[in-house]
């Protein structure tokens, strides 16, 4: 019961993101929005999510995880019911903003709860196995489950399936989880939070807004500046920090420094990815919601079928091997995306998509591998944490690139001459999948290693002091 209620959580975070890309050209038509506003409705949740995920598990550590657990989901289903009735695109931002509050305590906070749960190592992998395959099922299922609602109901229907899987989970949390903490939970480090939120928020915003305000408006400028200040100053006080939220020191690892590079970029490029394609399929290609979900499920499925396959892969041999794989599967999908245009036949867009989902499901086991690997037993966790909010950065990073390098951030619609302007995005795409490829023989060197054996006792003396 237990997983079953972890898992409902992870479902309805994982759902949300592919159903609302889906929706994103019912709701642009309905509230009148530009691109710039729709990319705001994908990034002002995974930026928020991105920059409240590791506070989010020191919180839990520290007050009870099922507390935080159960604040959370009541959060995110108030956030969804919010959505459900927007009435501008202004507001939905705002409330979807609430939601991600909801989803940052809710999927780490559940992989503690899974972890304190199951004792027995072979149980926990058979867990952890489970939650996995939850996410492809909602990635599989999301397209074709939010295009229906939006084609039958609306897209307000997409907000409303959160609300009753919500309360089930919030009352089935108090009844069968038990509260756990920290043996010895981590501080909270004010000054690294405030950091990390200016550096996502002014750096995605300088990309989405630009266009609108001008690359050489003093706006534009201020808020780059705001982010290479932000990022410097993060390297300048986490160092000094006796318990900081983004521990510097892991930086010096290469395997970690070339996860989180990973994770960024094929993140970034599945955000783009899914961005541009649910307006290409609906505005230049005519297709209903339902008929576009329908179209990227070669994608869906590729990658809920090869994600398994990868940690066994990694188990057996590594992550180069993987991670070159995911370079070659994104990079030759991306390449075909170069070529497309109002007419392309659907066949070669078939081919794209299985491609890039092969490339995406090979990506994701290699980069938790490879952030944790010869890290303390003591900060895993938190290496895992950078890396889980290095993907959502990532989603962030790449729907504002893909909508200012096609040029539609100002634009009101979409128009036919949109498949050729994502051409430059597509190619973006490949020299990213190039890096992958390229990451995937630097990581797993004997440099990397020895990089990883030249940390390993600076980290151990926090937790043992």
């Amino acid at each position: 019961m237990i997983l079953t209620v972890c898992c409902l959580s992870l479902f309805i975070v994982s759902l949300d993101a592919t159903v609302v890309n889906v929706a994103l050209p019912s709701i642009g038509r309905e509230l009148h929005s530009t691109i710039s506003g729709l990319q705001w409705t994908i990034d002002a949740y995974t930026l928020v999510l991105a920059s409240l995920l590791m506070l989010s598990g020191s919180t839990a550590d520290r007050i009870g995880r099922r507390r935080t657990f159960q604040v959370g989901l009541v959060l995110f289903t108030v956030g969804s019911l919010l959505c459900s009735l927007a009435p501008s695109v202004g507001w939905l931002v705002v409330f979807r903003m609430v939601q991600a509050v909801g989803g940052s305590m809710m999927n780490p906070v559940a992989m503690s709860i899974i972890t304190a749960t199951f004792d027995d190592a072979k149980e926990r992998a058979r867990a952890v196995g489970v939650w996995g395959a939850v996410v492809g099922v909602s990635m599989g299922v999301g397209p074709l489950v939010g295009g229906a609602l939006t084609d039958t109901i609306g897209w307000r229907a997409i907000f409303w399936i959160n609300v009753p899987i919500g309360i089930v989970a919030v009352v089935l949390t108090f009844a069968f989880v038990p509260e756990s903490r920290a043996a010895r939970p981590r501080r909270f480090d004010a000054p690294g939070q405030a950091l990390v939120v200016v550096l996502l928020a002014a750096l995605v915003g300088g990309l989405i807004e630009g266009p609108r305000l001008g690359w050489g408006s003093v706006a534009a400028i201020a808020l780059f500046a705001a982010a290479a200040l932000a990022l410097v100053l993060i390297v300048v006080v986490e160092r000094r920090r006796r318990e900081p939220l983004v521990d510097v020191r892991f930086f010096r690892s290469i395997p970690f420094s070339t996860a989180v590079l990973t994770a960024v970029g094929a993140f970034g490029a599945n955000g783009a990815f899914l961005f541009l394609n649910a307006l290409y399929l609906q505005e230049v290609r005519h297709m209903s919601p339902f008929e576009a979900g329908l179209w990227t499920l070669p994608a869906a499925v590729a990658t809920m079928v090869v994600s398994p396959f990868s940690g066994r892969l990694v188990a057996s041999v590594g992550t180069r091997i993987p991670l070159v794989l995911a370079g070659v599967g994104i990079g030759s999908g991306a390449a075909v995306l170069t070529t497309i245009g109002a007419d392309t036949p659907m066949w070669m867009l078939v081919v794209a998509f299985a491609l890039f989902g092969f490339g995406f499901g090979m990506v994701n086991a290699p980069i938790t591998n490879t952030a944790v690997s010869g890290m303390p037993r003591a900060q895993a966790g938190s290496a895992a944490g950078v890396a889980s909010t290095s993907r959502q950065t990532g989603v962030s990073l790449g729907v504002a690139l893909a909508g200012t390098v096609t040029g539609a951030s100002g634009a009101a619609a979409v128009h036919a001459s949109f498949a050729v302007a994502t051409h430059a995005m597509w190619w973006i795409v490949v020299g990213i999948a190039v890096g992958v490829v390229v990451i995937g023989f630097v990581s797993t060197t004997a440099r990397a290693r020895r990089s990883v054996e030249a940390i390993g006792h600076l980290l151990e003396e926090p937790s043992a002091a």
